[in-house]
Order: C-alpha cells, then structure tokens, then sequence
C-alpha cells in the first residue's frame, strides 16, 4: 500500500522524529483531506509497536463555525449554541470506524416533524453541549466515542455572523444569504469582528511542522477562520511548512472565474500577511461529463497560473489531485501523501531532511 510505504520510509529517515500536523477549513474539502492524513495516524488501540511507521504524531483539525444552514442552522438558532456540522464531518472522516458509528452521525432523519433533516451526530453534539454547558467539551467528547485519529477545534468559541461587502457597496449578513447572492465579495468580515481562537488551536499552529489550508469554499470555508483574532498572526510566525491546497473548480457564488493565484490573493488580502510556502494545484484535467455538469452551476476548472504564483514567493506543487466521481472531490491519499513529503523536507530554503 502506497500509503503505507511512505509512512514508513518516513518515519526511517526521521528515526523517532514525527510530524505534528494543524489543517484549517470547513466543508467537505476539509473532511475529505483528514481521511487522507488519518491514515498516517497511529490508532488509539494499536501497539506501540504496530505504531511505529506512524508518520503524524499529532493530527488537529482548525473548522470554521459560520454555517447557519440546514441543521445546524436550526440547532444554532434554537440552542444558542455553535454549528456542530463541519465539526461532526471532520470527526467521522477522522473515526476509527468509518461504519456503524458513522453512519450514525451521519444520519439524516427522514421524517418525524421537527426531528426531519436533523443531522443525528449534530443532536449528539447538542445534547453534549447542553449536559456540559460547554460546546468544545461537547466536541472533545463526541470525538472520543468516535476514537477519532486527531484534535478537532472549532476556530473560535464565540458565536459570530459571517457578513460581506459586495461589489455593488452592500453588506450582506449570514453564511446563507451570502452563498446566495448574486453580486461578487470584495471583502469578508465577521460580527463581532474581535473574536479569539481557542488557546490550543495557537498552541498548535506554534508547534507544528506542517500546516495546510483548504481546500474548500473560499470565503465561507478557507477565508472565515483567518478572521479570528491571532490565527493569521499565528500563522505568519509559524515555522512550519505551510501548504495551500487549492480547490478543485471555481464556486459561481465565491470564486467565479478567480484563477489559483487569485484564490492566494484573496486570501492574503484577508491575512494580512503571507501565510504560504508552497501551493497544491491540480492540472489534471477534469472530463467533459463533469465539465458538463458543473457549467450547469455555473462553476469551472481553475486555472493553474503557475508562474504567477511562484513569482509571489510561493513553491507550486502540480499534478494529477482530484478523484472523479458523481462528483469531482480531490483524490485524499494523493494529496496527504504530496503534502507530507513537503513537510519532510522543510520550508523552502530550508536543508532538506530527506536529502
């Protein structure tokens, strides 16, 4: 298994040094890059010896907590409390055991009133947060009966509304409507706009040694927790490796006709500052079929303009990272094992420890 081979030539060249890995994001571009890292992750009820090809010491997920849709929405609304559903999606993508249990989380109630559409992982997590009084109790607690491979930390505990300027001067409120417009984001914010991240999610990003972001939905997914106080901070300071992973096609709503570097751009117009050292960008191209069905919504291949992205000081990483399915999502051991190799060698400039 490829997977395999790498963790353990890996784990060789850094004898009993091992990775500590931080991914930022939300939506399933997150939760599909965790099933690829989760592999490399020691399992809770393994032996130390089995363990010891183990290449990530330490898996933490970062998600954004701005969803005001659907369950969550609900939830959100009727509990005061956070959206627990890219969190429970990161958690099953994370789970020792993809089947039952998952399942479970997963499940969507059919009918039943108002229990139709609910998520049961996100009434889990309600229920948690309401016995405990503390919503990231109620995470790390859910987490553990799934035995997940990895920390799993909402961005930021305060409950804030994502809002944007649009091209057109107006400012539109909620991660829903803002999907929804029409108009193009000039600018993201979040309501209040001082916000913290948890102190663990700063400890994380501090002693890394690899950290990626995305893939997922620009604005509402990537940009979003680059807005809570100190993560971009954090993040310009971080000595690790730093990898942006690039989405796969452009977004009508977010992204329309923004090519890979314009996707940086955006985002280190929001940052602050530069927060990347190599850039993942798929040139594998996508077949007519799903062309066909995703001009439909209005969304395209991005554009892989290399050089521009190297002339802002970013490494670009190319190749063959998506997977074809119904949909088109990237190929998640493809992408871990790319990005875990760049860790290995450090930042560039840096010596290279597998050279």
């Amino acid at each position: 298994m490829k997977t395999a081979s790498l963790a353990q030539d890996a784990a060789r060249e850094r004898h009993e040094s091992q990775l500590r890995v931080v991914t930022l994001g939300g939506g399933t571009g997150l939760s599909t890059l965790l099933r690829g890292f989760k592999h490399y992750v020691a399992s809770a009820h393994a032996s130390s010896t089995a363990d010891a090809g183990s290449l990530i010491s330490d898996l933490a997920a970062v998600v954004t907590v701005t969803d005001d849709g659907g369950s969550s929405g609900r939830l959100r609304k009727d509990f005061n409390m956070l959206p627990p559903g890219d969190l429970r999606n990161c958690m099953v993508a994370l789970s020792e055991d993809e089947h039952l249990i998952s399942q479970l989380f997963r499940h969507r109630f059919r009918s039943g009133g108002e229990l139709e559409g609910h998520s049961f992982g996100n009434l889990f997590v309600a229920a948690l947060s309401e016995m405990t009084g503390d919503f990231a109790q109620a995470i790390k607690l859910a987490a553990e009966v799934l035995a997940t491979r990895g920390h799993i930390y909402p961005a930021t505990m305060a409950n804030a509304t994502l809002a944007a300027q649009m091209e057109d001067g107006s400012i539109v409120r909620g991660e829903t409507n803002i999907t929804a417009s029409r108009h193009r984001i000039v600018e993201l914010m979040l309501e209040p706009a001082e916000v913290e991240p948890l102190p663990e999610t700063l400890a994380a990003i501090e002693s890394a040694d690899l950290i990626t972001i995305g893939p997922g939905s620009l604005f509402t997914s990537v940009i979003t927790n680059l807005l809570v106080k100190g993560i971009p901070e954090a993040l310009g300071r971080a000595k690790a490796t730093r990898v942006y992973i690039c989405n796969l096609m452009t977004q009508a709503n977010e992204s329309l006709h923004l090519t890979a570097s314009q996707h940086i751009e955006r985002i280190y117009e929001h940052a602050g500052e530069p927060i990347f050292d190599y850039a993942l960008v798929n040139t594998a191209p996508v077949s007519a079929a799903l062309r066909e069905r995703y001009a439909a919504e209005e969304a395209e291949q991005i554009v892989a303009d290399t050089e521009r992205i190297e002339a802002m000081g970013i490494r670009c990483i190319t190749g063959d990272f998506a997977d074809e399915g119904d949909v088109l999502r990237h190929a998640a051991d493809r992408v871990a094992a790319t990005v875990l190799r760049l860790a290995l060698k450090g930042p560039p400039g840096e010596k290279h420890l597998l050279s």
